[in-house]
């Protein structure tokens, strides 16, 4: 591919996602939504939509391209790796009382969403199938050993792990990806009017949610960044994708499996960080400077390396 193509390409995948983000703080500032609205909406995406739109996107998938053992072990298994990395820096770079915050934004991805915008944007209904399973098996990741490590540095809050399993076991996004697995190996179909309705309510899951993470950013919080936030961002958007990246290709991993991959690790902070940080009474405005900085930032390092990546026809 040219270098053209593949810049003109890149963007076509990129912008159309950004954009939305854009609009929600553009809707936001103007008023049109306000923050009861963006709550009740991304309740509505994490509940509802999501779950429609993994449960569908996994149904209608042929799970023999979609199950793919090697790239879902090496995804998860690299998100653990990360995960102690960023911890270990945040131990010899940082104050103990950030190291917590520090650790989450620097590992954990917005893959439920922005991610899996951008997988099928990239990769159409593969896209969307192959994401959606990522998605569903890191989504314990994250809320494991984010838990585990902002109570490792909290003075306030212990570790519940019983509490912790129960939540994960009635997460509507596991769920629906536990229950998609089965009926799509089964060969049962759904009627009609349930795959026209869900395809309704998945249908709003991206835009909707996209909308609200743009309703959620703060061009002050970005003012007002320190360079703990700049450090933990550049860990999110650089060497946690780069890393790999390489660790992939030295495995094999090319073609829309290294895309999709490269998509999830390269995704900017999730917003479920800055909720978990103030749940355990850490620096929430850290955790918020962390996800405003690398959502911005991610739509040049997302292109950049996707552009890459495709001019070096590894994708």
């Amino acid at each position: 591919m040219g270098l053209l193509a593949a810049f003109t390409h890149t963007l076509e995948i990129t912008l159309p996602v950004f954009l939305m983000v854009f609009l929600g703080l553009g809707l936001k500032r103007i008023g049109w939504i306000d923050a009861h609205f963006i709550t009740t909406a991304s309740m509505l995406v994490f509940k509802v939509t999501m779950p429609a739109l993994l449960f569908l996107s996994i149904v209608k998938a042929d799970l023999n391209r979609a199950l793919q053992p090697e790239l879902i072990g090496y995804f998860i298994g690299y998100t653990v790796v990360s995960f102690f990395l960023a911890w270990a820096w945040a131990v010899w770079r940082h104050p103990r009382i950030e190291r917590g915050i520090f650790t989450q934004g620097a590992f954990r991805a917005n893959n439920g969403i922005v991610g899996l915008a951008l997988a099928a944007g990239q990769y159409g209904d593969y896209g969307l199938s192959v994401g959606g399973v990522l998605a569903g098996a890191v989504i314990v990741i994250y809320n494991v050993f984010s838990v585990f490590i902002l109570s490792f540095y909290s003075d306030q809050i212990a570790t519940d792990f019983r509490s912790l399993a129960k939540n994960l076991a009635k997460n509507p996004l596991i769920l629906s990806v536990v229950f998609a697995i089965p009926v799509a190996l089964s060969g049962v179909e759904l009627p009609g009017w349930a795959m026209t309705s869900g395809g309704y309510l998945a249908g709003m899951s991206l835009p909707l949610g996209l909308i609200c993470i743009g309703g959620t950013l703060s061009v002050s919080a970005f003012k007002r960044s320190s360079s703990i936030a700049l450090d933990a961002s550049l860990w999110k958007l650089v060497w946690v994708p780069l890393l790999g990246i390489a660790g992939a290709l030295a495995m094999g991993i090319q073609g829309p499996a290294l895309g999709i991959l490269f998509l999830y690790l390269g995704c900017p902070g999730a917003a479920a960080s800055f909720v978990m940080a103030k749940a355990f009474k850490a620096n929430d405005k850290l955790a918020a400077n962390i996800i405003v900085i690398t959502t911005f930032a991610s739509m040049f390092s997302l292109s950049l390396g996707l552009f890459l990546l495709k001019w070096l026809a590894l994708i």
